[in-house]
């Protein structure tokens, strides 16, 4: 079922990054689920590769925002200004006005700056002085976070964490793979020689596509027994919420899609759950959990729930 654009954009951006297809099939499904992805890495691991090769296959406007703590929320949203030739104030548009938006960094802006962010991303629109401004589809923001550095930074709370579909991290390459990124990138980039494979349209149409996937109801209880497990767990303080279980529902179908499928199994929510659901927990103290991590809960609960057995397709 998947469309072949799929397939072209996949190859498109494996010609770039190396070794990451799971990543690549991450950012993948968050287009095509309209829902955004936060990378959190240490630098030079090709978080901003990624995101511009993306862009650069689906031909759609590429920006990227380098947070810093001095950076104002008119500078990613826009601003108005008076025009002496015109003699009225224009607006001038931010950064948020692309398709793939980069934004780099993101725990260096102040907690007001990265609000603007998060409110154009959860509304699809900016207001700049009492005036509402669509953003066009389609749109996502793929932000960076540097784990490393906490010196002058300004973590993400959970509540806000809530707004990215998914958080994954794309980590160092094996021997392998980085002696294959060296003999790629000797003579040149391979991202120069990277076309456009499809256009904004194409990814609207895959995304209804998407939408349109079939999730047999037994499986569509085995997600809500899943997330619902996570606020009676003894290591969680606060569980994944609804909107967690509607993003996750929204991830398999398109994980479903990519993977050439018109329907999901319960493979789909096994390789979706930990991106789309650990960023979502609150952990208690460190003393009660010995240093668990949400991450390590999804992958406990996969292994507890017991998995139904149905004839999944439509």
């Amino acid at each position: 079922m998947s469309d072949k654009k799929v397939l072209k954009i996949k190859e498109n951006v494996e010609k770039v990054i190396v070794g990451k297809s799971d990543v690549i099939d991450y950012v993948m499904v968050a287009l095509l689920s309209e829902g955004h992805i936060l990378l959190e890495d240490v630098p030079g691991t090709g978080k901003t590769m990624l995101a511009k090769t993306f862009a650069k296959s689906v031909g759609v406007k590429f920006a990227r925002i380098q947070f810093t703590a001095d950076m104002l929320p008119s500078d990613i949203t826009g601003l108005k200004f008076y025009d002496r030739k015109m003699g009225e104030f224009v607006f001038r548009q931010g950064p948020i006005f692309a398709g793939i938006v980069l934004a780099d960094e993101i725990n260096r802006a102040t907690p007001k700056t990265q609000s603007a962010l998060l409110e154009s991303m959860e509304e699809r629109q900016v207001t700049v002085d009492g005036e509402t401004r669509k953003l066009e589809e389609p749109f996502i923001v793929i932000a960076t976070d540097n784990p490393i550095e906490t010196v002058g930074t300004f973590p993400l709370p959970e509540a806000q964490l809530d707004r990215f579909l998914m958080k994954v991290s794309m980590g160092y390459p094996t021997n392998e793979e980085e002696l294959e990124i060296v003999d790629r990138f000797f003579e040149k980039s391979p991202f120069d020689s990277v076309n456009s494979v499809c256009e904004g349209t194409d990814i609207i149409a895959m995304r209804q596509d998407a939408r349109n996937v079939y999730v047999h109801p037994v499986l569509r209880q085995y997600v809500v027994n899943l997330v619902e497990a996570t606020r009676n767990h003894n290591f969680v303080e606060v569980g994944a919420s609804p909107r967690a279980t509607l993003a996750l529902m929204r991830a398999i179908r398109a994980y479903a899609y990519i993977k050439g499928r018109d329907y999901c199994v319960p493979e789909d929510v096994r390789c979706m759950a930990v991106p789309v659901l650990a960023h979502r927990l609150k952990m208690r103290a460190r003393n009660i959990t010995g240093g668990a991590t949400g991450a390590e809960v999804i992958k406990e609960l996969l292994e507890t729930i017991p998995v139904p057995t149905e004839e999944w397709e439509r």
